[in-house]
């Protein structure tokens, strides 16, 4: 990581108060070496838990994995202060991971407002993800608030579901001074199109100690709102799932203040698929386990130099990774053959803001070239649309990425 010590933040910022982010130029300073559509992909760290929903028989079991991989979606944003660079109109990103079941492809398909759409797909047929991003980012005078608005849909093959939901608002603080932390609040609920079933997920805020800190509480609920499962845990660490009735007996007896049985390891709280019992992180106790609970996700142990690498995760450590021969069949807008991130990857931050100006100016010039023919801008990979679930405007996969077959794409670098 590159020191942030020697900028004042405040002369950038005291400008921007109340307006609108995405239309100012920031320092390369406060960047991490990888585009917004890299981020996005960060969304499929915790897969597993996609397609352990599609071979679960049971819509209740199944919801309960859907939610679980809607909080490990946002994990990966645990003390990632950085602030992924703004992706180019027209910029691609994919990856496909052979040995994690699934490819992916997301598209860059406006500039103002900025919107990223992504769609997913599982390599043995199970599931298709997809959804389209525009997040609306304000300075609060001491924090940036981004709340992410668009949809997000999952669509479990087999099962003939469909599920959708909106991810919480994330919010960085002491942007200014002090030591920077994240927190997302908000409400998250995921329908079931096909049952009706739905899962409310409350994202805590802080709160005035901060004892409420990374907390998420909820519930699934059938169509006619009978709770059926109640969730709780943090989305920095673990997700653990109880009966109603179990939890509400345990709530009450903690009011009555009656001693409470330990939850020892082992102890009631059933194995999730890819949950290795020895290996418990330190910080596991911060989540009170309920005697009777199922854990149903809890996160990846970073890599140990992690903090020294933008706090990246093992996945994310990966996304920009070059292999040889790759670029012969990546499409000339791939975020990895982008020069000002590989630059600020290399280290090279002057390289990197050179570079990063160029870029921009070159999609000021193509902007207004446009403008002067009175060109529209096409998408390559998506178009507008409505999501077939809500009815809600959403940017739809057109297809045939994978044919690869990239002779119109744009220069963009």
């Amino acid at each position: 990581m590159f020191t942030r010590s020697d900028f004042s933040v405040w002369s950038i910022l005291k400008k921007c108060i109340g307006l609108e982010l995405s239309k100012i130029t920031m320092p390369i300073a406060f960047n991490e070496p990888l585009s917004f559509l890299q981020r996005i992909t960060e969304y499929m760290e915790h897969v597993y838990l996609v397609h352990q929903a599609s071979r679960q028989p049971q819509a209740l079991d199944r919801m309960q994995s859907v939610a679980a991989f809607a909080v490990s979606a946002v994990a990966s944003q645990w003390e990632r202060t950085g602030k992924p660079f703004n992706p180019l109109l027209g910029e691609t990103y994919e990856l496909v991971r052979e040995d994690l079941g699934f490819r992916f492809i997301s598209e860059q398909v406006s500039h103002h407002p900025p919107i990223s759409a992504f769609y997913s797909e599982g390599l043995s047929e199970d599931f298709v993800f997809h959804g389209s991003i525009y997040p609306k980012l304000r300075f609060w005078g001491k924090s940036v608030e981004a709340e992410p608005r668009g949809t997000i849909t999952l669509e479990l093959l087999k099962h003939n579901e469909a599920y959708t939901w909106t991810n919480p608002t994330c919010c960085v603080h002491n942007v200014i001074i002090g030591k920077l932390w994240i927190e997302q609040y908000g409400t998250v609920e995921i329908l079931n199109h096909r049952t009706g079933d739905k899962c409310v997920l409350n994202f805590k805020p802080c709160g005035l100690f901060g004892k409420e800190l990374h907390k998420v509480e909820g519930h699934i609920q059938d169509r006619n709102k009978k709770k059926l499962f109640v969730i709780y845990g943090k989305w920095t660490e673990c997700l653990w799932g109880i009966d109603p009735a179990a939890y509400e007996s345990f709530r009450k007896q903690e009011r009555r203040g009656e001693p409470r049985r330990k939850a020892r390891q082992g102890d009631g709280p059933e194995k999730a698929d890819s949950d290795e019992v020895d290996d418990v992180p330190a910080a596991q106790e911060t989540v009170q386990v309920i005697p009777g609970s199922k854990l149903l996700w809890r996160i990846n142990t970073r890599p140990p130099n992690s903090a020294q690498m933008y706090n990246f995760t093992s996945f994310t450590v990966s996304l920009n990774e070059l292999q040889t021969g790759m670029e012969k069949t990546l499409p000339p807008t791939d975020c990895r053959l982008r020069p000002d991130i590989r630059g600020m990857e290399d280290g090279d931050m002057d390289l990197a803001s050179q570079e990063k100006e160029r870029l921009e100016e070159k999609q000021r010039e193509a902007r207004r070239e446009r403008a002067k023919n009175e060109a529209e801008w096409r998408t390559r990979w998506f178009y507008p649309g409505s999501n077939p679930h809500t009815g809600t405007p959403d940017w739809l996969y057109a297809g045939d990425y994978f044919d690869r077959n990239f002779s119109d794409c744009p220069d963009i670098y």
